[in-house]
């Protein structure tokens, strides 16, 4: 969050798995890989690969932040599906960590979206986590499995140990893979957004881009919705990336913003696009 299982047999069919399901990508309606992810497909020659940046020195992940400023009025919304490991009991006791109907919202209004889930999220909630990786208005990626930062001090989160860092990226893939998402996508969320050279080393050994925003909605924790939309309609410009949340118990009011934005964007001229658009027009005009 920011302020502003059939298991599988080892790192081995986790790699097979996650290469395949790399090759592309596609919440019920309201009420790793060792190497490199594959840039071809591996299972049908019909499927695109995503689009992914360049590793960075020593094989970093990139980090990409924004699309192109000048290739016409495009925004990409993403949503963070934030649960720590550990929140289990929370939800057991009837904390909603899901938002089925800021979901059911996008798709009324036909707005595509990039979901940043959690593999913990995606334990929690099986048939939306499938649903959304099915429904091709949507494109799910990676948020770590545990949600613990990747850095210390970052807004209190719990902290991933160095060495396990990787492997709670492919632990995630895996969760996505377990609920049914077909083709989760190689872009990862650092939890808080907090990285250093470390994380990004650890992370580009599995070939994937890291995915940050250039505006923050604020809506984490927010009860004024009226001031999370003015935030985002203040902060929007061609190719930008919208950081919110789907998660009701600590981000309420984000189907209420949702609704005021999405017209008054579309008044000023803005077409709403994933995430995988955005990097894909980013080659050559940066």
């Amino acid at each position: 969050m920011i302020r502003l299982a059939r298991r599988l047999t080892g790192t081995t069919a986790v790699c097979v798995a996650l290469g395949a399901a790399l090759a592309a990508c596609g919440t019920t309606e309201a009420p790793h890989p060792g190497s490199p992810a594959p840039t071809k497909p591996t299972s049908s020659p019909s499927v695109t690969a995503p689009p992914t940046l360049p590793p960075g020195p020593g094989g970093a992940a990139p980090v990409f932040m924004n699309g192109p400023r000048t290739l016409g009025k495009t925004v990409a919304f993403t949503f963070d599906a934030d649960m720590t490991a550990d929140q289990g009991p929370r939800a057991a006791a009837g904390e909603h960590f899901d938002n089925p109907a800021l979901i059911a919202t996008l798709r009324r209004l036909k707005v595509p979206a990039t979901i940043f889930m959690t593999g913990r999220w995606a334990d929690q909630y099986p048939d939306q986590a499938r649903s959304l990786g099915r429904d091709p208005q949507f494109e799910v990626a990676n948020h770590s499995y545990s949600h613990y930062a990747f850095t210390g001090d970052c807004y209190g989160l719990p902290t991933v140990a160095a060495a396990n860092m990787k492997s709670d990226v492919e632990r995630a893939y895996a969760a996505l893979l377990r609920a049914g998402v077909p083709h989760p996508m190689p872009y990862f969320r650092f939890p808080g957004g907090c990285y250093d050279r470390q994380a990004l080393r650890a992370v580009g050994a599995l070939g994937v881009t890291a995915v940050q925003w250039d505006v923050v909605s604020g809506d984490a924790f927010a009860t004024d919705a009226d001031a999370v939309a003015k935030q985002v309609l203040d902060g929007v410009k061609p190719g930008s990336v919208v950081v919110m949340h789907c998660t009701r118990s600590a981000a309420p009011t984000t189907e209420q913003v949702v609704r005021t934005v999405v017209p008054e964007l579309r008044k000023r001229g803005f077409r709403f696009v994933k995430v995988s658009e955005l990097i894909g027009e980013t080659s050559g005009h940066r």
